[in-house]
């Protein structure tokens, strides 16, 4: 067994998508090859509607999976197959844009005006690039939920733990979407397969994530738990956490406790093109696309 070490911690970025949604960035537009197969993750939390309420109007996708998974609130979306529906608290979307769809998400809120949820893009191999769409809600309440002695709780939104598997199948990067919660002072190690790709996002309490490369004789200048550590090696809300190689993650909860997702797939290591909202692996298919989108061929007929 061998610890992933952290190979870098860093926060996510205020940004300003669609109509004017303000959200967190905590990867994405930059080196596709960074965390492979998976290209962009944004938070979008508010509690002021109108920093959300102008959404993500009609935009096509081409090439890739989006995985949107809503803490709080409620998304109103539809898209060019002809669905549309209502994600509420803990509901999951997931949607192979393959060879191409037109869809819109509508961030609502919920009473107390509040909006919170994630969405991760996945890539797709190029052999699916052009797959036909195909698109997936699922509530809450089908979402398995595992609860360990030490009060740890894990919901497995997509992939099998703990003898668990999630309603959500079918991606190309055959990705592991865990919510993760672990109480104040418990010290936990989950396993993810050595292949796989990992990051780990942190949106409430504060931990340290074990890193077995850690220098030693630092200045420790903080108690977490009776444990000393650096205030450097805490990380707390929004924060992203990229992971080396190894088979297990272990992460020291601080005094709030800590949740966060922790997320791994394989990668494709396949040529990446990029333009907006339609991944591709040549420049030649990103041209293409943009000719579709202008002379309305991008929306593929069904077969």
């Amino acid at each position: 067994m061998s610890i992933r070490p952290v190979i870098e911690s860093r926060e996510a970025r205020p940004t300003l998508e669609g109509a004017g949604v303000r959200l967190h960035r905590a990867f994405g537009f930059q080196d596709p090859t960074e965390l492979d197969p998976f290209l962009l993750f944004d938070d979008f939390r508010n509690e002021r509607p109108e920093d959300y309420l102008r959404g993500f109007p009609w935009h096509p996708h081409r090439g890739i999976e989006t995985i949107t998974y809503v803490l709080a609130g409620t998304v109103e979306h539809g898209d060019s197959l002809g669905n549309s529906g209502r994600l509420g608290a803990g509901d999951v979307q997931w949607m192979t844009a393959g060879s191409g769809i037109m869809h819109q998400e509508m961030p609502l809120g919920n009473a107390k005006g509040q909006m919170h949820g994630f969405q991760l893009w996945a890539n797709l191999p190029g052999h699916l690039k052009m797959t036909a769409p195909r698109y997936q809600d699922v509530k809450a309440a089908d979402i398995p939920e595992i609860v360990d002695d030490d009060g740890t709780a894990v919901r497995v939104v997509v992939g099998s733990f703990w003898g668990r598997q999630g309603p959500v199948d079918g991606i190309a990067a055959d990705p592991q979407y865990l919510d993760i919660s672990v109480p104040p002072g418990v010290k936990k190690t989950f396993k993810v397969d050595t292949y796989r790709r990992a990051f780990a996002y942190v949106f409430a309490g504060s931990g340290r994530f074990a890193d077995a490369s850690r220098p030693q004789g630092v200045l420790l200048e903080k108690q977490v738990m009776g444990e000393e550590v650096n205030v450097r090696d805490l990380s707390g809300d929004r924060t992203l956490i990229r992971f080396g190689t190894g088979d297990e993650v272990t992460v020291q909860a601080g005094d709030e406790g800590i949740r966060f997702l922790l997320i791994s797939g394989a990668p494709l290591e396949e040529p990446v093109a990029w333009h907006g909202p339609i991944v591709m692996n040549t420049k030649a298919e990103i041209l293409q696309a943009i000719s579709d989108l202008r002379n309305g061929t991008f929306i593929r007929p069904a077969h």
